[in-house]
């Protein structure tokens, strides 16, 4: 009887407790806080600027990854941020994840000790604390502060920044190769399937049959202004879009710089200042903007908008001291037309990412200025 009872508790136990979700572990594990040298490291991770590039740095340096993350009908819209931070003396050293939900606004922000980041010396796929974050996988352990965040998202079938005629790898083309930059920009894919749910404070987001988008930032500050804005929502489930403007320092002055793609019909259209292409910048108020793209083959014609956003912090000199706004449910409007005119493409979404951040008139000043100068 004694023994019947014992094997009832320990039942009874088992079902009461709790199923944790368990990181994945990270082939070839470097730890942050503890590597010194990595041989072959800096050659691998300049040719995959998914890889973790913030190795040797110990003062004014930041790096995050930003995954997209929207269910198959839109009814859960989450980005999710992981990333470190170093202050530009060094002392004040953090991995973070960031959490914007896109429904509600609502933002979230939690620390961890730099020594619980960790990072794979072959594969992009970091750590920090009990979660885990690569280009096929996704993992959230969060439980303090009486914040609960569980989950796993596996991801599938991505789209890579494959563009004709582009030798040289990478979104920023031959300016990611430029060692002074202040901020250098990577997208790991540009749309790619979902599966999987998320569990925040017993609210279930479920992303089976969702579709998500990843891209990065590394360096040692964000711009003193720019506008982002980003979407895989269209009609057309296969497309993708997205583009930055922003105010990049350049040897003691500034200019306002570019890049984007549109992936359509299974090809990628790059446009960026490297490739020669045209930019207007129109705001219709502070929360609206009117932009036009044109290169040797197409015409872009954006139209943005938001009206719910959140507040997330972003890194000056590597802290992350600075508060901006991002809406994750923008409206936006894309026309494309060919050399002639004719309308290759129109669609638009209620769930577009989308940020305008700091003087907008100082990127619309400089364009002004390059084109007098030419």
């Amino acid at each position: 009887m004694r023994k019947t009872s014992c094997f009832i508790i320990l039942i009874l136990c088992c079902l009461l407790t709790p199923v944790l979700i368990k990181a994945q572990e990270i082939d070839h594990e470097v730890i942050f806080a503890e590597h010194k040298y990595l041989p072959g490291y800096k050659m691998k991770k300049l040719g995959n600027t998914h890889l973790f590039q913030g190795n040797t740095k110990r003062k004014a340096y930041f790096e995050g990854w930003y995954f997209k993350m929207v269910s198959d009908d839109g009814s859960s819209i989450l980005s999710v941020i992981p990333g470190i931070s170093i202050s530009e003396n060094g002392k004040e050293q953090h991995a973070f994840v960031q959490i914007i939900d896109g429904k509600t606004a609502q933002t979230y922000y939690y620390s961890y000790p730099i020594e619980e980041f960790s990072f794979s010396k072959k594969e992009f796929a970091v750590k920090i604390g009990p979660n885990y974050f690569s280009d096929n996988k996704l993992v959230l352990n969060i439980n303090k502060d009486s914040a609960y965040v569980k989950g796993e998202i596996n991801m599938a079938h991505h789209i890579r920044y494959t563009p004709r005629n582009n030798k040289t790898k990478g979104i920023m083309g031959w300016y990611r190769f430029v060692p002074f930059m202040q901020c250098y920009h990577g997208v790991v894919s540009l749309t790619h399937n979902l599966s999987g749910s998320l569990t925040m404070d017993n609210k279930t987001c479920n992303f089976e049959n969702g579709h998500g988008y990843i891209e990065k930032d590394w360096g040692k500050s964000m711009p003193s202004s720019w506008i982002w804005m980003q979407t895989n929502s269209f009609n057309n489930s296969e497309s993708s879009f997205m583009l930055s403007i922003a105010n990049v320092p350049w040897l003691g002055n500034s200019f306002t710089g570019y890049l984007g793609f549109f992936y359509h019909n299974n090809e990628v259209h790059p446009f960026a200042t490297y490739t020669k292409a045209k930019l207007n910048i129109k705001m219709l108020n502070e929360n609206s903007v009117q932009i036009r793209i044109s290169d040797k083959k197409n015409t872009f014609l954006i139209n943005a908008s938001r009206v719910n956003y959140g507040e997330l912090k972003a890194p000056v000199n590597g802290s992350m001291d600075r508060r901006i706004v991002e809406s994750v449910d923008a409206k936006l409007k894309l026309q494309v037309l060919d050399l002639r005119g004719k309308e290759i493409f129109s669609d638009s979404t209620n769930i577009a990412g989308l940020e305008i951040v700091g003087n907008i008139e100082s990127l619309i000043k400089n364009k002004k200025k390059k084109r007098k100068a030419n």
